[in-house]
């Protein structure tokens, strides 16, 4: 048997403090729900997609061979058979780029392979810095 009195305070008390029925809860929870796997799906595929670039590249060595002459040496690897746009940077001692040089491989060239770019500069340089290498769908360096 149900207490007439008690549900009557119970309805008071719920009426003062602002209590909700259950019934609002499940819409917000379900909002929450959505939101949440639709920004997990989004960072998995950010993760996947940016771990897995098409091409990556790395300076090995270089060498200041004259007051306007840098020679360096790259490693670039690609992913898939694409044209890559590799660029150097040769830097003089208060970081001013003094020289650079682009370096392109070709679509039908091995999938990893080293290269040699020889930069002029206009004074003495002290350093070479590969800036990165682009592909004609990825403009960001890598």
């Amino acid at each position: 048997m149900t207490d007439p009195a008690a549900a009557d305070r119970a309805a008071d008390l719920d009426a003062r403090y602002g209590r909700r029925t259950g019934r609002r809860r499940l819409p917000v929870v379900a909002a929450v729900v959505v939101v949440a796997g639709a920004g997990l799906t989004w960072l998995l595929w950010v993760a996947v997609w940016h771990s897995n670039p098409p091409v990556a590249s790395r300076l090995l060595t270089f060498e200041v061979t004259s007051p306007t002459s840098v020679v360096a040496v790259i490693e670039v690897e690609r992913s898939e058979d694409v044209v890559a746009s590799c660029r150097i940077q040769a830097k003089s001692a208060d970081f001013a780029i003094v020289g650079e040089s682009t370096l392109t491989v070709p679509a039908d060239a091995p999938r990893r392979q080293t290269l040699r770019a020889v930069i002029t500069t206009q004074r003495p340089a002290t350093a070479a810095v590969l800036v990165g290498c682009t592909t004609p769908h990825s403009t960001r360096p890598r």
